[in-house]
């Protein structure tokens, strides 16, 4: 079993932001981190989650994801993302993020669990701490899929 603790922050919603995530297999633990220069918190959650999944090497695997995001969690256990997909995310935010999710989550068997953030979970923190420190770093590379988004809907 591998645990993948993940968290998004992002300072201004839109603003620089950035994902913290831990995986954990046994007695090993990885951390990665990355932040951009305009996205949002939500965006981060998610990115959090696949970017963690994408680093499991080998497939398939069995995960538990913990994260914080309701936005994330609520909506695969829920099965909220199923019904997007079959309506091709239309009205939806982040459809680029949620299709590279579940092009990521039907190569494993993953389970999503939440717990309440800034609770003293420490893999919890220590996710946000580093979510937070990648949102503070200088010269962030863009989000380009928020970017992309972004201009469309001001082309609109």
């Amino acid at each position: 079993m591998i645990y993948l603790y993940t968290d998004g922050a992002s300072r201004g919603n839109p603003g620089p932001g950035g994902y913290g995530i831990v995986l954990v297999k046994e007695n090993h633990h990885k951390e990665l981190s990355a932040g951009f220069r305009k996205t949002t918190n939500n965006r981060m959650e998610l990115l959090a989650v696949i970017v963690g999944l994408e680093a499991l090497l080998r497939a398939p695997l069995d995960v538990t994801v913990v994260s914080d995001s309701k936005y994330v969690v609520d909506a695969v256990n829920k099965g909220w993302i199923f019904n997007w997909e079959k309506k091709g995310f239309a009205g939806k935010k982040n459809p680029d993020l949620w299709q590279r999710f579940l092009r990521i989550y039907r190569k494993h068997k993953v389970k999503l669990q939440w717990v309440k953030g800034h609770n003293n979970h420490p893999l919890n923190e220590r996710c946000d701490k580093l979510a937070v420190a990648a949102a503070l770093k200088p010269n962030l590379p863009p989000d380009s899929g928020y970017e992309q988004l972004e201009t469309q809907n001001s082309l609109l």
